[in-house]
């Protein structure tokens, strides 16, 4: 066989190699996934894979003076370039060993079988110098130069040294070039497939994020027939399905698309294998009209995926996705509704965690409640008990103050109220107060005339209105100041309530509110703030700020919307990040 008639038949069998392998490649579960980065199971089955390449290059070659030109180096070097060092050093290792196997006496089998782990190796280590996929041309280069090393192996590790400089003669200008020829392409297509993949995932996620972005604001309100309804409406609109239906434990909440005539909403659940997915014994695709057992047979629905629907790990319902022979169910779509059901889980879970910290922050509220009430009520009953027979006049209007202040204590249903509502019941507060201070006090306000009907937390300035009077101004004889400042700004409005008292005492130098001494109101500070930053976000929380024989004050920043800070980067300085806002 001449030279040239040997270089056309390896690079035709490169080529038919190379066909083969892409149609093996595209079947193999992990090139699906559209991605490179392969865990230890894949970089296993890849060795194998492209080790065999290797085998099929050797067997592929023809024979030529008791050696064989062969096609392994286009296997190997794809391999590592592909994989990495596992992956090129499996292969070379596989491919290498066969080679000696095939020809254990001939005088170049072992210098061929190390050219081949070397030439899988090196390409494995260089595969970290590549950008994001591997480079064919890169691959080219790489095979020549491995080629032409395997050559020099033969040459000086073969003996007789003249057999092998006969053989390399022969062979050397066949197998560098078919092999730095099927490298090319062999890489050229790998690429391909698996770019071609990655972009059919990357669709799909984009479907997947579409449909999870339209439905959320539904799903957060609970799973009911309205959200339901409208979720079933938005995956049927993205998905090409014959219908999409979500149930309960035990009937259809909604169904949108084919069959929808006796899969309505309300009634009981039609389909026998739903009701043994809500039992948790077995879920999956239904691939025929009898496995999904419905109870009208025209149904014209003969395929389905049903997934259940959890809340924290019990079953409360399931997702169906069913075709039909005008729109039979893809491959794909089993792992497609699996991951919305696992998304729809995950939001309904954070819709009961939401209604939990509603629940909390009334309870914090009561808590708060608790602890203004009990010191206070005794307090002004004894203030009205001693203005009763002096000053009855002033006593009835204490009692209307003391009614006002309680009434709007005892109701905690509203969780958000209008300024003026707040402000109503800190004046109550203060009336009796000054009742018993006289002229200690000296209350002020400040606030802009169009913010009476802005909407903030109850019990959220009256608490530092209290913490003013009771520790700020208690030392004070006369003189003493409390004022609430409400300023509005472009998005939102900056609270401020000041004494010019004695100052609180705190733990170290360090001027926060966290330091302040629990028996001088630190706890309902605490409450304040937490409440704040849980609703508006961390911007929102309260700048603090307080010096002995010079008084104290308390900022905090409400957005008109709630929107405006939440999400915002946690973890900075507080104090710092307020200071910035005033």
């Amino acid at each position: 066989m001449t030279i040239n008639q040997l270089t056309l038949l390896l690079i035709e069998r490169a080529s038919l190699l190379t066909a083969v392998s892409a149609l093996v490649l595209v079947w193999l579960p992990f090139t699906g996934k559209g991605s490179m980065n392969f865990n230890r199971k894949e970089k296993i089955l890849l060795a194998l894979f492209f080790g065999l390449i290797g085998i099929a290059g050797t067997l592929s070659g023809g024979r030529v003076s008791q050696s064989i030109a062969n096609l392994r180096g286009m296997g190997v070097v794809t391999a590592g370039l592909v994989g990495g060092p596992f992956v090129g050093t499996g292969a070379g290792i596989i491919a290498g060993l066969h080679r000696f196997l095939a020809d254990p006496s001939g005088f170049s089998s072992i210098p061929c079988a190390l050219a081949t782990i070397l030439e899988g190796y090196v390409a494995g280590r260089l595969f970290y110098h590549q950008r994001f996929y591997p480079d064919f041309r890169f691959a080219g280069g790489l095979a020549f130069a491995g080629e032409s090393v395997h050559m020099l192996m033969v040459l000086f590790l073969s003996r007789p040294f003249e057999s092998a400089k006969a053989l390399v003669e022969i062979i050397a200008v066949p197998m560098i070039l078919s092999n730095t020829f099927g490298a090319v392409f062999f890489c050229f297509v790998v690429l391909k497939v698996f770019q071609s993949r990655e972009k059919e995932s990357s669709s799909e996620a984009e479907v997947l994020l579409r449909i999870v972005k339209n439905t959320v604001t539904h799903l957060r309100h609970g799973l009911n027939l309205e959200s339901a309804g409208k979720t079933c409406e938005i995956i049927y609109k993205n998905l090409f399905v014959a219908a999409v239906s979500i149930t309960d434990k035990s009937s259809i909440l909604a169904h949108s698309g084919e069959g929808n005539d006796h899969h309505r909403p309300g009634i009981p659940i039609q389909t026998e294998f739903t009701k043994r997915v809500l039992q948790g014994k077995k879920y999956g695709i239904v691939r025929s009209g009898k496995m999904i057992s419905c109870r009208v047979e025209a149904c014209p629905l003969n395929s389905a995926v049903v997934v259940p629907l959890r809340k924290k790990g019990e079953i409360i319902g399931t997702l169906k996705l069913y075709g039909s022979k005008k729109r039979p169910l893809s491959p794909k779509i089993y792992e497609i509704t699996k991951g919305l059901a696992e998304l729809f889980s995950i939001q309904l879970e954070l819709e009961d965690i939401a209604i939990s910290e509603k629940m909390l922050a009334h309870a914090e509220i009561r808590r708060l409640n608790a602890q203004i009430q009990p010191h206070f009520l005794f307090n002004a009953l004894n203030t009205i008990a001693s203005f009763t027979r002096t000053k009855p006049e002033k006593a009835r209007d204490l009692i209307g103050s003391l009614s006002l202040y309680m009434r709007k204590n005892l109701y905690t249903e509203k969780g958000i109220i209008s300024l003026a509502e707040e402000m109503e019941q800190v004046r109550a507060y203060i009336a009796i107060e000054k009742a018993r201070f006289g002229e200690r006090i000296e209350y002020l306000e400040t606030i802009d005339k169009d913010l009476e009907d802005f909407k903030i937390p109850r019990l959220i300035i009256q608490p530092f209105v209290e913490n003013c009077v009771r520790h700020g101004l208690k030392n004070i004889e006369s003189g003493g100041i409390v004022e609430v400042v409400a300023v509005k700004k472009e998005k939102g409005v900056f609270f401020t309530i000041k004494d010019n008292g004695s100052g609180m005492p705190v733990k170290n130098e360090e001027n926060n509110f966290l330091n302040i001494e629990p028996e001088t109101g630190g706890i309902g500070i605490k409450n304040c703030h937490e409440r704040l930053v849980n609703i508006y976000g961390e911007d929102s929380g309260l700048c603090f700020e307080t010096k002995k024989g010079k008084g104290t004050s308390v900022k905090f920043f409400i957005p008109e919307k709630r929107e405006f800070l939440k999400g915002e980067e946690k973890g900075k300085n507080l104090e710092v990040k307020a200071r910035e806002l005033y």
